[in-house]
């Protein structure tokens, strides 16, 4: 397997790391033992957290919650204080079980709550949990607490519960780099920093924070159970604000999309009460401050300082070839051509008509343009076939099926895909990982098999990334795809959704003015590039105020004003409408 110089240098902190590790024992202190057991065991559930705040975006302030629950169901089912005394093992697995359900109770809020809110209700959460531990006092002891599960050799002394947590921090370590580095991980970051475009990809948001809050879950009730363990004896007193407030800017000031950087957060929350004791009675305001200096001085985190590569220069003078033979290797294979047809839709809101009985068809093969003033329903009628907006009236079929409204998310399976006004790319991402976000539906593996990393998932990335590498040729982007996305220029970027797009392998593609900030000789290209699609058998609707550009490639023009149909024709037929020449053209 060919390792790359870049893969090589990133592996060299997590060897560093693991060298630490296996020389801490080597001192022999007791003392030494608990600090490194305890940041292995913040680790484990700061590695699931990870994927919430700092891949998801959720602010989930409240974690130690689910901690707590993990910690009290482990040490119950092992004290036999409720049901007959279980092996702590099990009782381990059960706190894992037992956070995975409550982290999705804890999570269901975030696919209707946003940003602070939902920080709010994981807080509110923590509140219960701590209330619940202090009132129910002949299960759990109340504010006297209970003694915690004690593991069976040779995990009863200090070091070898290091050594199992250490482990475990290891498994957690891989497996989250697994759903990183997967289809899921990507969908994750699209739905943080580009939602829209996220469900314009048929990313289903629910589904996948689902999966990811039971997976979190489960690692925060596994690390309270084995703090427990670590603890000895427990109470309320053990899970405070300022250590759900630990685990949250582990996350933050590692930087977000990161392995490596909450890793190294988290080691350093651990220690600095240790290295600086009488800072320990002000923890909290420690941590604001850390919070603060994230915010101003190194909003990307830890991983934004050690990550060399995205501030290398670039070269200049920087071209865009598409290049069409990998066109037709992308979109040569047999697919179902389509065509869309809409008829009477009428979409209001309030009392504007911002559609008003509109009748539209696009034939496979075809480039249909769709244009007029601005605020004439350009842009609303593309959100209405991508399924953003659900009209009061009419029908929008493709192919003779009906497509549901107010889904975007299911459009994607249906072979329609689209471009934004803005581009919707997400910036600390490489072109080509944009581009992979496009074959989030071509993957078959389960999120299981990606946190695993069995064969199939492997199969999955090595597909996906083969044919994000084919789209980037296409467009003329191939030479830049491990380039973050937020160094490239905005041309580069039109063309770089254009090619996230091609991953869906288009029945029907919406082009939302793509011509906006081009140079001449890239609208040439640009027009080039559209005509070459369309020749694949796609449909293509194309939304441009480059009058140029529609009477170029355009093979039937529609002409929208004030929500209704101007005019209709062959490009030659618009150009001497007097209608269109008087609203829209100019003389």
């Amino acid at each position: 397997m060919h390792i790359t110089r870049a893969k090589l240098t990133a592996f060299v902190p997590y060897m560093l790391i693991l060298a630490v590790i296996t020389i801490l024992p080597m001192t022999g202190n007791d003392y030494r033992a608990l600090i490194g057991t305890r940041a292995a065991i913040y680790w484990i559930l700061i590695a699931g957290l990870n994927l919430i705040v700092g891949y998801a975006g959720q602010l989930a302030i409240g974690y130690v919650a689910l901690f707590a629950l993990g910690s009290y169901t482990a040490s119950i089912l092992a004290a036999g204080t409720v049901t007959p005394e279980i092996p702590p093992a099990l009782a381990l697995l059960a706190g894992a079980g037992v956070g995975a359900v409550f982290g999705v109770v804890v999570g269901l809020p975030a696919l209707r709550l946003r940003t602070f809110y939902f920080a709010m209700s994981t807080l509110g959460f923590a509140t219960i949990v701590t209330q619940v531990a202090l009132g129910w006092q002949n299960v759990t002891g109340g504010g006297i607490g209970l003694s915690g599960p004690s593991l069976p050799a040779p995990f009863d002394t200090a070091w070898g519960l290091y050594w199992l947590c250490v482990g475990l921090a290891v498994v957690f370590t891989l497996i989250t780099a697994n759903v990183a580095a997967s289809r899921f991980g990507r969908a994750l970051i699209a739905t943080r920093d580009a939602e829209v475009a996220a469900e314009a990809c048929g990313i289903s948001k629910p589904q996948l924070l689902v999966s990811v809050f039971l997976f979190a879950g489960a690692a925060a009730g596994l690390a309270g159970g084995l703090f427990a363990s670590l603890q000895t004896y427990i109470t309320p007193d053990a899970f405070t604000f300022d250590l759900s407030l630990l685990f949250f800017i582990s996350v933050l000031i590692g930087g977000r999309g990161s392995i490596l950087g909450p890793l190294l957060g988290t080691i350093l929350l651990t220690l600095l009460p240790e290295i600086a004791a009488p800072l320990a009675a002000w923890s909290t305001f420690v941590y604001a401050g850390l919070l603060l200096l994230i915010v101003l001085a190194m909003p990307g985190g830890i991983a934004a300082l050690l990550d060399r590569e995205s501030r290398k220069a670039l070269p200049s003078g920087r071209a865009i070839v598409p290049q069409h033979d990998a066109l037709q290797e992308l979109l040569g294979g047999k697919r179902l051509q389509q065509r869309l047809q809409m008829s009477g839709i009428l979409l209001k809101f309030g009392e504007l008509r911002a559609i008003d009985g509109l009748d539209l068809s696009v034939e496979p093969g075809e480039v249909h343009g769709l244009i007029g003033p601005n605020g004439s329903g350009k842009t609303t009628t593309l959100n209405v076939i991508s399924g953003y907006y659900r009209p009061q009236e009419g029908s929008l079929t493709l192919g003779g099926e009906t497509l549901p409204a107010a889904k975007p998310v299911k459009r994607a399976a249906r072979g329609i895909c689209r471009t934004f006004q803005t581009p919707r790319i997400i910036g600390e991402e490489t072109a080509l990982e944009n581009v992979m976000i496009g074959g989030t539906l071509a993957g078959r593996a389960s999120f299981v098999e990606a946190l695993l990393a069995l064969p199939r998932a492997r199969a999955d990335e090595r597909q996906i990334k083969a044919t994000a590498m084919g789209a980037l040729r296409a467009v003329g982007l191939d030479s830049l795809a491990d380039i973050r996305a937020d160094r490239l220029q905005h041309s580069e970027l039109r063309f770089l959704e254009i090619a996230r797009a091609l991953m869906l392998h288009p029945r029907l593609l919406l082009l939302d003015e793509p011509a906006a900030g081009l140079s001449v000789q890239e609208i040439l290209r640009l027009g080039a590039l559209i005509k070459a699609i369309s020749r694949e058998g796609v449909a293509v609707l194309l939304v441009e105020h480059h009058a140029d550009l529609i009477f170029d490639v355009c093979d039937r023009v529609t002409v929208l004003n004030l929500g209704r149909v101007l005019a209709h024709g062959t490009p030659a037929e618009i150009r001497v409408h007097k209608e269109v020449v008087s609203a829209y053209l100019g003389a």
